[in-house]
């Protein structure tokens, strides 16, 4: 009787090996109801779901599902959700991972058993660089991007000194970090640097600082309510009708949805994809819409190209084995309504053109979601870190 227990007891420790006839899932592990829930949150689930519509809905003769599940920003929550995935529903690849913290994590566990992540929430530029997998994938932007592609934009439009106020923790530090580099090798000083706590509400004492710096621009290493929040209360100091110049580092659209364009215009932003910016991507922003009432925002729109890409890759591989679908992900070029002549690099970047965007007043806004004037597009080899400055050590096999 011991020994059937102790079986029984294996047998449920192990992980459970698909057969042809279980369906192959694809998870989306987010923040659902926290300080990030807009960046993806639910819609992100939503997205995944029409790129695996749209795909045809299975793949070597399986069905494709789509799972999800809430992380609330907690590792271990989400390192315990992943592990139950991969082990025992038949998980091949996890999705979005809005959190950097929670990123690294996945994508460690994904990396000892073989299964893929594509991260299209987080922005850790370290996902690529130092703890980079050769099943680990970074989608849609990254800290490099937010503070090199941006400073150099703003520079080249004259914002030459600038205050920097940073969340404290390795995703704003970082930011800040890169941002510092940028813009003291492009001629420009920083003035002062400041960091707050995460989810704070009062970022007074914060603002007061950049504004008596005299800086013309005051950067916002920051994400989600963090970034809203200091934006609403630096209106209410008058900083930027006093002729500061806002620029926020991790800003999606629904930040901008949320504010108003009362508080958030004029604001400078990095973004991988704006929704009105050809026929390709309205189209499949009206799509969305339709289904969750609401614009996407570059997050949705990366997660919908992440798995429509892991899907050809696994029919090309002809396998869900994780190593054999990395490389055709490698492998083959990514051209939708999202990137144009994308290419996944060894690191395990996806390197694509992004754009520098102004939030519109009021007055220049025609419509709901009508919020950003494109003012330039930031090429591929400008908003992605070199592979010369790269640790990843895949790159150094390469």
């Amino acid at each position: 009787m011991k020994k059937m227990l102790l079986a029984a007891a294996l047998a449920l420790a192990l992980p459970q090996l698909a057969s042809a006839a279980d369906p192959l899932r694809i998870g989306v592990l987010n923040d659902q109801s926290g300080l990030y829930s807009d960046f993806g949150g639910v819609t992100s689930v939503t997205a995944a779901e029409m790129a695996v519509q749209d795909f045809g809905g299975e793949v070597l003769g399986r069905k494709i599902e789509v799972v999800s599940a809430d992380h609330h920003n907690k590792v271990d929550t989400a390192s315990a959700i992943a592990r139950k995935w991969f082990d025992l529903e038949h998980v091949e690849m996890i999705t979005d991972l809005t959190n950097s913290g929670v990123a690294l994590a996945v994508q460690g566990l994904a990396k000892d058993l073989d299964k893929v992540t594509i991260a299209t929430g987080p922005f850790s530029a370290a996902l690529t660089d130092k703890a980079c997998s050769p099943t680990g994938f970074h989608w849609v932007f990254d800290t490099y991007a937010a503070s090199v592609g941006t400073a150099r934009g703003v520079i080249e439009d004259g914002g030459k000194s600038w205050f920097i106020l940073a969340a404290d923790y390795a995703f704003g530090k970082q930011m800040a970090a890169d941002l510092t580099r940028t813009v003291q090798e492009n001629g420009g000083k920083v003035l002062g640097e400041v960091r707050h706590p995460v989810e704070s509400s009062d970022f007074a004492s914060f603002l007061l600082q950049a504004q008596s710096s005299g800086a013309q621009i005051v950067a916002l290493a920051n994400g989600g309510l963090d970034t809203t929040n200091s934006i609403k209360q630096a209106s209410e100091f008058g900083i930027t009708s006093a002729g500061q110049r806002m620029v926020a580092l991790a800003m999606v659209i629904s930040d901008v949805h949320a504010l108003g364009l009362d508080k958030a215009h004029g604001l400078v932003a990095t973004t991988a994809y704006y929704w009105d910016r050809d026929d390709a991507s309205r189209e499949f922003a009206q799509r969305f819409e339709a289904k969750t009432k609401r614009k996407p925002g570059m997050v949705q729109a990366g997660t919908y190209s992440a798995v429509m890409h892991y899907l050809k890759a696994v029919k090309a591989a002809g396998t869900v084995e994780g190593k054999a679908v990395a490389a055709q992900m490698r492998a083959l070029p990514v051209n939708d309504f999202f990137a144009h002549n994308g290419v996944v690099r060894a690191d395990g970047r996806m390197a694509h053109d992004m754009y520098l965007v102004q939030v519109k007043t009021p007055a220049e806004s025609h419509a709901p979601w009508d919020y950003y004037t494109v003012l330039r597009t930031l090429p591929a080899d400008l908003v992605t870190r070199p592979l010369s400055e790269s640790q990843c050590p895949l790159v150094k096999q390469s």
